[in-house]
């Protein structure tokens, strides 16, 4: 099942429509999405390794849009949508603890959960909900997610073909480390804040 939902992926990574696909997914990732951009981006940059710095704005510019979504939802509609978003990840005490620590160094915790597995939609959300500084929020997002989309991109176009043939031979060991550090960053959420 896991190698036909892989085959799959890369073929719509193929698709002509797969950029507005990336894009969109990019959006809504973060601000209530729970699938990381990165299950298209990778497979589109495998299938034309020529356009990874295309693919890498594409997700850098869609994801800081969707990142001033999230600030939106937690500057006005917290209490309408942004309750139900931290609730569905688990993370109500973390966001009651982390509001203290959030503004002196929320601008950090931003670029944290940018470039990591972190749930950034929980900070997205967080950051308007605290009033978090709109320019700095904006150039974190920016500096985060594009270090992130770039650097994942980047590797797929200098290392693409052996990863490719890595990532085929490992799907089943891949999927799986993905999901502990997806896990993870639900976890971290939860117990370290």
């Amino acid at each position: 099942m896991l190698r036909r939902l892989y085959d799959w992926t890369m073929s719509l990574a193929a698709r002509k429509d797969a950029e507005k696909a990336l894009a969109g997914v990019s959006f809504i990732e973060s601000s209530v999405f729970p699938i990381p951009p990165d299950v298209l981006l990778i497979p589109m940059v495998l299938a034309d390794r020529g356009k990874w710095i295309r693919y890498a704005t594409i997700c850098t510019i869609a994801s800081v849009a969707g990142a001033l979504l999230g600030y939106v939802i937690g500057a006005f509609l917290f209490d309408v949508v942004g309750k139900p978003i931290i609730a569905l990840y688990n993370a109500e005490e973390a966001f009651s603890k982390v509001k203290v620590w959030y503004d002196t160094w929320g601008g950090w915790g931003v670029l944290f959960a940018a470039i990591t597995p972190f749930p950034y939609k929980v900070l997205t959300i967080f950051s308007g909900f605290t009033g978090l500084d709109l320019v700095t929020f904006v150039v974190v997002s920016i500096v985060g997610r594009g270090f992130r989309f770039y650097l994942v991109a980047w590797l797929l176009h200098r290392f693409g073909e052996p990863i490719r043939i890595f990532i085929e031979k490992n799907l089943g060991l891949l999927f799986t480390l993905f999901m502990v550090l997806l896990i993870g960053g639900f976890v971290a959420v939860k117990y370290i804040f």
